[in-house]
């Protein structure tokens, strides 16, 4: 199984979509600096906004591609309010 997950920086006011097997290590990792050069290096707090479980990583970097596809903050917000469409969107990329 794989983790699908959107984080939120309250001081940068963005979102970052990733996949990975462990959201706990992950998000700690984000918010140690551990991936230096990465976007999520420019905050020094960063927040679980939504998670989803998906059956492995080529499924959950399918739906993570589709999300970060749509460029839109109101499009991740609607992910949080309305969890058909979540489920929805990841039925589709099996």
């Amino acid at each position: 199984m794989h983790t699908l997950y959107i984080l939120y920086s309250k001081g940068l006011d963005r979102y970052y979509v990733g996949e990975t097997e462990d959201f706990n290590v992950r998000l700690e990792q984000h918010n140690t600096g551990y991936f230096k050069n990465s976007s999520t290096s420019n905050a020094s707090y960063w927040e679980e906004y939504l998670t989803a479980v998906c059956q492995g990583r080529s499924h959950a970097r399918r739906v993570e591609l589709f999300i970060k596809r749509q460029k839109s903050h109101v499009f991740i917000e609607s992910l949080r309010g309305d969890s058909q469409k979540l489920s929805s969107i990841i039925e589709r990329f099996m």
